[in-house]
């Protein structure tokens, strides 16, 4: 049987008003000018500052610059198939990155894409890069201690968990090595590490994962790398990737431990960003914001209240000096959103001082709170005395005249610094730390060779572990050197002392 126009017309108009299709609001633009990582574009009315755009090939961008007619936008990734001409789809939507337990042990970009060659991530959560600090009455204060197992940080310039410690020094004085050995120390800890990468060498990145891999430290460790060979907009996203990674787990009541490595490279890659996008440039050519381009990354850590879940996100950003001028921009930046500055000298470095950490010009605002009772009984007065110390040898260079007192005051700061070399990929036990700085603070090791001290110390290690492994046992469980517990540490030191 034949249908008649009016039964057609009838059943298409039933089909239409069936059909549920879910309206879509999107703002499209129009790319005039495209390159070195920039997009211009015409239109974008609706566009958001920082908001995700969608190129075509499935590119994708941030909106930077909110202008009258145009948007500057950053390409995220390869900009070479982009053509002026080209449609441009707001998102709604802010840069997201995968977040959750299943990043750990993985190398991944600053978008959460895996680089590690072991397959997809499967993480259930997305977290956008770009959060709000939390306030004041969110936080307490830092009162537990994040070990770094590094003798001369742990005992003079505590880091607590929730704190930001600046790691500053020039190129090749051991900055990424103070950072690689506290995450290797986190293991067992209970502490997840994030460490970000902007700007380094590929190499550089593979060989601190495989030593990161054969210290069983990536089992607790997530590695965001935006190389030397990505684009400025990638580096500049980095540090804020990693953040928002490592706050999931501080938001469930959890510790993280960020390392910003190094935020010298990510300043010049929001340099290199701005310029190209015309923004005005102010000292040494960086833009008006890059205060807060750093505040508003390293505000994020934080020590939560128990009200809040009391997790805790402990940053370590970095920053290389020129010639160990901290008074540069950047610098002075980050030294005054920090917490303290662990400064490492160059000099030092090359007298054999490793970790070089000048003890003068480094400080940590949360001091004797991020350490245990039994440290701060054993260190409390060793950063006055190595600063004694150092003021003595300095004017003892001119004379060689010297009373009793003074020569046994250089005598014993020379041991002591001694006693704070530590070897790379080493770190230690703070009951070891304990035991071995009471050692070198009363004067034990005065009558040692300096040449002997290190091998002094390594079978005094082994001599505690197999002859006191109950003082140390008491020293890890109590956290306090009582008394009766010094008496027998102190005996303890006199029989190693006659075999030694």
């Amino acid at each position: 049987m034949a249908l008649s126009a009016q039964d057609i017309t009838s059943i298409i108009r039933r089909q239409i008003e069936g059909v549920d299709l879910p309206v879509e609001q999107t703002s499209v633009g129009t790319i005039v000018q495209v390159g070195d990582g920039i997009a211009q574009i015409y239109g974008l009315s609706g566009a958001m500052s920082s908001e995700l755009l969608e190129f075509p090939h499935g590119v994708r961008g941030i909106a930077l610059n909110l202008q009258e007619d145009t948007v500057g936008a950053i390409v995220l990734g390869d900009d070479s198939e982009l053509r002026e001409g080209d449609e441009v789809h707001t998102t709604g939507r802010l840069v997201e990155v995968p977040v959750g337990p299943e990043l750990i042990g993985r190398v991944v970009d600053p978008l959460g894409q895996p680089i590690d060659g072991k397959g997809p991530i499967e993480a259930k959560s997305m977290s956008p890069i770009e959060k709000v600090a939390p306030g004041v009455i969110t936080r307490k204060a830092v009162a537990v201690p994040l070990q770094t197992g590094i003798k001369a940080i742990d005992s003079m310039t505590p880091i607590g968990r929730g704190q930001r410690e600046l790691i500053i020094g020039d190129r090749q004085t051991g900055k990424t090595a103070v950072a690689v050995d506290t995450i290797i120390n986190q293991k067992g800890a209970g502490v997840v590490c994030i460490y970000v990468a902007i700007g380094q060498k590929t190499s550089k990145v593979a060989n601190l994962v495989a030593t990161l891999e054969k210290h069983g430290a990536m089992e607790h460790t997530i590695v965001v790398s935006a190389n030397a060979s990505e684009p400025a907009s990638m580096q500049y996203i980095a540090p804020y990737a990693g953040c928002a990674m490592g706050e999931y787990f501080r938001d469930n009541g959890k510790d993280a431990l960020i390392v910003y490595d190094d935020l010298s490279k990510h300043a010049a890659a929001y340099r290199q960003v701005s310029l190209l996008l015309r923004r005005p440039p102010g000292r040494e050519a960086f833009p008006g914001d890059v205060f807060y381009l750093h505040s508003r990354l390293l505000e994020r850590a934080a020590c939560l209240s128990e009200e809040e879940g009391g997790g805790t996100l402990t940053a370590l950003p970095i920053i290389e000096t020129q010639l160990g001028d901290v008074s540069a921009y950047i610098p002075t930046n980050v030294i005054s959103i920090t917490d303290g500055q662990i400064y490492l000298e160059a000099d030092l470095f090359y007298q054999g001082q490793r970790p070089a950490v000048n003890v003068g010009l480094s400080v940590s605002r949360v001091g004797g709170k991020a350490q245990i009772r039994a440290m701060r009984t054993v260190a409390g007065t060793l950063r006055l005395d190595l600063a004694a110390f150092r003021d003595l040898a300095a004017f003892a260079q001119f004379g060689s005249d010297l009373d009793a007192a003074t020569r046994s005051r250089i005598e014993q700061g020379q041991h002591m610094t001694y006693v704070l070399r530590q070897p790379q990929y080493q770190p230690m036990a703070v009951e070891h730390q304990v035991a071995i700085l009471y050692v070198g603070v009363n004067g034990y090791l005065n009558d040692v060779p300096l040449d002997k001290v290190g091998a002094w110390e390594t079978g005094f290690h082994q001599y505690m572990d197999a002859q006191g492994s109950a003082i140390m046992q008491a020293i890890r469980d109590t956290k306090a050197l009582s008394p009766e517990l010094e008496a027998q540490l102190k005996q303890a030191i006199i029989d190693y002392k006659k075999i030694a």
